[in-house]
């Protein structure tokens, strides 16, 4: 149990429970039309999820130049969403 709750596993572990927390908010969403759009999430759930990815890559040890895009893709990503949202 203490090693799937170190590491890279952990980090696995949470990406598959925010991919299901898309899941699951985009079919509730297009089933009853209430809840977020996923337009509305998308953006923020993805720049999340390269988050993770390059945690989980930098603790696997991998490629530092991966890690670097996955945080890259994250900033970019952001500040898409703050773009898109920002009210003047």
């Amino acid at each position: 149990m203490n090693e799937m709750l170190a590491g890279p596993r952990l980090i696995e572990l949470i990406i598959a429970i925010t991919v299901l927390e898309g899941v699951a908010l985009t079919i509730y969403q297009r089933l009853t039309g209430k809840g977020v759009a996923p337009k509305e999430f998308a953006a923020n759930l993805l720049s999340g999820l390269c988050l993770m990815l390059a945690l989980r890559n930098a603790l696997l040890g991998n490629s530092g130049g991966v890690t670097a895009l996955f945080l890259s893709a994250s900033g970019v990503i952001h500040a898409s969403d703050l773009w898109r949202r920002w009210k003047s």
